[in-house]
């Protein structure tokens, strides 16, 4: 649509009344617009900001999603980063939508977002605020892009709104992704784009949202034409739980679920499908069934499954691992420590999967069984990270929740507790944390007494924090606690395994294309400094504009990396080479120099020069 005066649009807006007879059924804008007008009433000329709770309100509404909400935040993050720099908003919303999270864009932009409140605690349903991208979605339950003057209301015709429907384990409406931009440049096919990743993202919080919840059943994957579904099911192949895509793909509802019905029978006489077509069978925390990454198909399986064939469960680090020579060595001194309580400190730059890598040490652990509870330090304002830390009392503080708050240490109580990017944690707040270590006890506050804790605590950042504790800028005695072990996590540009991390990523992030040479060549060659994130990112985003299936080097979203010299250059091509030699001679020093025709003395030096780790 066009863009329309204020006065035309409400013009137009209003003979859609008049027009039921003649009005396409599947313009879903229209359609919504009828409803606005018949239904809600409401007036497509009325001026002011949008229904906004307080903090108080925001807090009791947002109790019930408080677990989802942490739950998605690293994936949340995730999309802001890739849509910051086009000027987009990242909101997650409740089913009445009404915003709980949200993610601004770059100071500029985000200025015309707080002024007209788009942001935390405002309200856009479709029976308030009319046509609008959030608002729609849920009314109708599938993905909507509402383009400018596609809105109901004409003062929001600025603002272009992308917005996926997500759902919960059990197929219901949990809420929505919202993505809005008020950039007048970018076109309607730019939106669409934006669209198509935000779906993604919203299909993989679904999956997250799956697995979290059946986190103690088995997980199987249904491939469909439209994408996979996840079933989950107990020890005695009985469906315990499908999510809504499962539920469309296999014809399976509530009442058959609750009815606890074998999942192998159940394929055999539903004629739509093959058994053998559901194959990806595992544990909701990653680990495969038995020794094997895939279990054989369900239709090999006539005989009860087998509980006593060993289960590796650092099969995750070692797939981390790869066959990087560093990060080979610090999962076997990981294994070395085994389930002693020693705090884990995580060094590596913003990107390189910090936290994908603390999930991975709470699996191997005993703890496995037991929450695993993050925060991020970066993240969280000042002023909230000690209540959401260490908990409070009901009526500690005005706007304080009813019956109080435990805190994230608490809920860690026998699990983890991750801290990302520790080295921004205010010192006031490193003291009493310290505390927590060392006396094994948290103070909420406004309590009277202690609460006793049992924590495993594994901290990351990507900054130098002895250097800050010899500045004063982080506590020494903090450090030092700490750092029980550390384990650095290199930069992708780093790792001996790189070409394999890219194919790897590449099958996960489009795995229905296939990359061109000259596209493999950039891939391979590309510094990328913001790591692991950057490359599913720019993978992702590849595998939806990829024509025909192939992925071309125009499909590859990747900006010039500056900064760089002749030497720094040449130093990369000698250190990749160096580690590459490591690689094939299993780190084995005499053998890789003599491959690379240097002394055994030089390859040390170099070796120590250019910082290479390598397996003992």
């Amino acid at each position: 649509m066009a863009s329309l005066s204020a006065s035309n649009h409400v013009a137009r807006v209003l003979s859609v009344a008049n027009q039921l007879a003649e009005v396409d059924a599947s313009s879903r804008i229209e359609n919504s617009w009828r409803r606005c007008l018949i239904n809600h009433k409401l007036d497509p000329a009325r001026l002011g900001p949008p229904q906004t709770l307080t903090e108080a309100e925001i807090r009791h509404v947002a109790e019930p999603m408080e677990e989802t909400i942490r739950l998605l935040t690293p994936e949340l993050d995730d999309l802001a980063r890739v849509l910051r720099d086009a000027g987009y908003c990242v909101n997650l919303a409740d089913a009445n939508a009404t915003m709980l999270f949200s993610r601004l864009p770059g100071e500029a932009d985000a200025r015309m977002f707080m002024d007209w409140k788009i942001y935390t605690g405002s309200n856009f349903a479709e029976t308030f605020e009319g046509t609008n991208g959030l608002g729609t979605c849920l009314a109708e339950q599938k993905p909507i892009l509402v383009h400018r003057d596609e809105h109901f209301r004409a003062q929001w015709h600025m603002f272009s709104c992308a917005v996926a429907p997500l759902f919960d384990q059990a197929g219901h409406l949990a809420g929505a992704v919202n993505i809005t931009s008020c950039r007048e440049d970018l076109e309607r096919a730019a939106h669409q784009l934006a669209l198509a990743v935000t779906m993604e993202a919203t299909r993989r919080m679904e999956g997250a949202i799956f697995r979290e919840h059946f986190r103690n059943a088995w997980i199987a994957t249904v491939p469909g034409d439209g994408g996979s579904g996840l079933l989950a099911y107990d020890d005695d192949r009985r469906i315990v739980g499908a999510c809504r895509s499962a539920r469309a793909l296999l014809g399976l509802t509530d009442g058959l679920i609750a009815s606890g019905i074998d999942l192998a029978r159940y394929i055999k006489h539903d004629h739509t499908r093959n058994a053998d077509e559901i194959v990806e069978l595992r544990r909701a925390d990653g680990r495969p069934l038995g020794q094997s990454h895939v279990s054989p198909p369900l239709r090999a399986r006539s005989a009860p499954l087998r509980h006593d064939a060993p289960v590796d469960r650092f099969d995750a680090l070692h797939r981390l691992a790869g066959r990087d020579p560093g990060m080979v060595k610090s999962v076997k001194r990981l294994k070395s420590i085994g389930d002693h309580n020693l705090p884990v400190l995580l060094h590596g730059e913003t990107g390189v999967g910090k936290d994908v890598f603390a999930r991975a040490v709470h699996a191997a652990s005993n703890r496995a069984r037991n929450n695993y509870v993050a925060l991020n330090c970066s993240a969280m304002p000042e002023s909230l990270i000690d209540a959401e830390l260490f908990g409070y009392e009901a009526g500690a503080f005005t706007g304080a929740r009813r019956d109080g708050s435990k805190g994230l240490i608490v809920q860690a109580d026998g699990g983890t507790l991750f801290l990302d990017e520790i080295g921004d944690m205010p010192i006031a707040l490193q003291t009493r944390l310290l505390r927590v270590l060392e006396n094994r006890e948290v103070w909420p506050l406004g309590a009277l007494k202690p609460v006793a804790v049992d924590i495993r605590l594994i901290s990351a950042t990507h900054r130098d924090l002895g250097r800050m504790a010899e500045e004063g800028a982080f506590r020494a005695d903090l450090y030092f606690r700490l750092r029980g072990m550390e384990v650095h996590l290199p930069a992708l540009r780093d790792r001996a395994d790189r070409d394999d991390i890219i194919s790897k990523i590449a099958r996960e992030e489009a795995p229905n294309c296939r990359l061109s040479p000259e596209a493999w060549a950039r891939l391979s060659a590309y510094p990328y400094p913001g790591n692991m994130r950057q490359l599913r990112h720019v993978l992702r985003l590849a595998g939806c504009t990829a024509e025909d299936g192939v992925i071309t080097d125009a499909d590859l979203d990747l900006p010039p990396f500056g900064g760089r010299t002749v030497e720094t250059d040449l130093a990369t091509a000698e250190r990749a080479t160096i580690i590459e030699a490591l690689r094939k001679h299993s780190g084995r020093v005499t053998e890789a120099a003599r491959s690379l025709k240097l002394s055994r003395a030089t390859l040390y030096r170099k070796i120590k020069q250019l910082k290479i780790e390598t397996a003992r």
